[in-house]
């Protein structure tokens, strides 16, 4: 059996976002009944070095739409990174989603050895589409979303390995 550049990308990128989504009304939930302060959430790291839990789901998010559109020879979309809380965030993440998922497989499909320039800490970088996609790109989105997921859990949100997978 053999899988497409879309069938690697698109379903689970969008998965694992609105995974994250879904953990978000979890932390709401925790807020929401006095157990946590949203703001002290937003700002959570688990380390002093590491990005807050609000700039966790932001990266998510960027890397999500950078890879596809990339692979699409698309623009990337810009958001701003202006989110506060946590229905902010979940905003983004479902603009981000139906971003992903509105560029047809036709546009990602055979994109393997695509060439890509990426600046990498202020050099460019070339990937080839698949290099791209399983080397850089989905280890960040996942990355970011753990981390995100795992300050929430440190701080106490009732979260588990079922919310993070969802329904794959």
């Amino acid at each position: 059996m053999n899988i497409s550049m879309y069938q690697a990308s698109v379903p689970r990128l969008a998965n694992l976002l609105e995974n994250l989504s879904r953990i978000l009304d979890k932390a709401q939930a925790h807020v929401d009944a006095g157990h946590a302060d949203q703001a002290a959430l937003m700002n959570a790291r688990l380390a002093p070095d590491m990005y807050p839990f609000f700039k966790q789901v932001q990266i998510a998010c960027d890397k999500a739409r950078s890879v596809v559109a990339r692979l699409a020879g698309m623009e990337v979309p810009a958001y701003a990174d202006d989110e506060t809380t946590f229905a902010e965030l979940k905003q983004r993440i479902a603009r981000s989603v139906e971003f992903v998922r509105s560029v047809p497989p036709a546009a990602i499909d055979g994109t393997e050895d695509k060439e890509i320039v990426l600046p990498v800490t202020g050099k460019p970088t070339r990937y080839s589409g698949l290099q791209l996609l399983l080397g850089h790109s989905m280890p960040n989105v996942y990355f970011h979303t753990t981390t995100a997921y795992n300050i929430l859990r440190h701080n106490g949100v009732a979260i588990g390995k079922r919310d993070f997978l969802g329904n794959p």
